[in-house]
């Protein structure tokens, strides 16, 4: 298996394009289109949020109905199509038709995503003019598919990753937007993920579900759960590559997990006004589950995020978070260290600044001189049992409210 690239090639029997609809004011790309030549197998996750955007429950029920004769994925900026009501599926139905009749192919073959502002409709003509000049133009420019379906990022975010088997070499390759509304309930933010490799639609739902729980369910830049959360998988088959033994099933799973994980931590690098990388890794809680949540309320803790910002070795205020997340924790049992840098290892956590419920006799300089770095992991050790997780998230900074602000406008 090779490393994870920042670009992708191609992706065989995938064709893709980013254009300007006019979505935009600033004539900046906000319409895209992934397109297979073949019918695909494909997956989906979508967000726990009750109040689910129209194209999320059309396209719940289209991998429900047609799980395994997908051919596009159509995604839309400025307007997220959310709490829209009868119009608003309606316009998600009405776009899935338009790229059908561009590609001649069926409407139930076709998934849509959308994201920006939550009670905006769709304005059709735009959304037809995108599918025009997009299904005109397909290629393999996949900076420009994910640049496609921007909205506060700064820069498109994709990725492949190329697995080599005794039947030959299989791609998967994916591109993320999301910078706010970032809270781990499922996937928080949109994904297309595809493959040229060949496997089963229950293989595809599992490995799906089992990659976003250790990637995108992990991540946190506000503690936000967006209406439109949705990760989609799309397996076509083309590389003549079948993915079934319990060996090849496994290193697809690893595959997915290292594409996902490097998408999911490109998401939080590029939050909304994020200056710092934020690693949380929770080791020896009572289970996984109560690791990630300790992780979780951490991550998303104003008060933690904010000495983030400030370069503030505040460790009162990452203790007091993991003592709401509301599962079993000991004070007198945990101990925190901090160090400069995205990852540590069990013998060597950083420097030690609380252990048996109080502070250690730490210099304050030594652990503000790492809070200064840009990339700083902490590593909380429970002492209850043998649970842990790792979930990435970052600071918040003056810009953050000023880009939310006034996002409407």
């Amino acid at each position: 298996m090779s490393k994870v690239s920042s670009t992708v090639e191609s992706v065989r029997g995938f064709q893709v394009a980013g254009v300007h609809a006019g979505l935009k004011k600033d004539g900046a790309l906000d319409f895209s289109l992934v397109v297979s030549e073949v019918d695909c197998a494909a997956a989906g996750v979508f967000t726990r949020n009750k109040v689910k955007a129209a194209p999320v429950l059309l396209d719940m029920q289209r991998l429900e109905e047609n799980p395994q004769s997908i051919r596009a994925v159509a995604s839309n900026t400025i307007s997220a199509n959310a709490c829209t009501g009868a119009i608003g599926l309606k316009n998600a139905r009405a776009t899935a038709n338009l790229v059908a009749d561009a590609l001649s192919v069926v409407s139930e073959q076709v998934l849509v995503m959308s994201t920006g502002v939550i009670g905006t409709h769709l304005p059709m003509e735009k959304i037809a003019r995108g599918v025009e000049l997009a299904s005109a133009s397909l290629g393999s420019d996949w900076r420009a598919a994910a640049a496609g379906i921007m909205t506060t990022d700064t820069r498109p975010k994709l990725g492949s990753i190329r697995v080599d088997t005794a039947a030959g070499s299989y791609t998967i390759a994916g591109m993320v937007k999301g910078a706010g509304m970032i809270a781990p309930n499922m996937a928080t933010m949109l994904s297309v993920l595809v493959t040229d490799a060949e496997a089963q639609l229950l293989d595809l739902n599992s490995s799906l579900s089992a990659a976003a729980r250790q990637s995108y369910n992990r991540i946190v830049v506000d503690g936000d759960t967006s209406t439109n959360d949705t990760v989609l998988l799309l397996a076509n088959g083309m590389s003549g590559v079948t993915v079934s033994s319990v060996e090849e099933l496994e290193a697809f799973q690893d595959a997915l997990n290292a594409l996902t994980r490097y998408l999911a931590q490109e998401v939080v690098r590029d939050g909304e006004g994020v200056t710092k990388f934020i690693t949380l890794k929770i080791v020896n809680a009572e289970s996984e589950a109560d690791a990630e949540r300790i992780g979780q309320t951490i991550g998303a803790s104003v008060l933690t995020k904010s000495a983030f910002y400030g370069s503030d070795a505040n460790w009162g205020r990452i203790m007091a978070a993991a003592g709401r997340a509301d599962v079993p924790l000991e004070p007198d049992s945990a101990s925190l260290w901090v160090a400069a840098g995205e990852s540590v290892s069990s013998d060597a956590p950083g420097l030690q600044i609380f252990s048996g419920g109080m502070p250690t006799d730490y210099r304050e300089e030594d652990a503000a001189a790492i809070m200064a770095e840009a990339s700083i992991a902490f590593t909380l050790d429970c002492g209850m049992g043998a649970g842990d997780a790792t979930i990435w998230t970052c600071d918040i900074s003056h810009d953050y409210i000023s880009i939310n602000g006034d996002y409407r406008s």
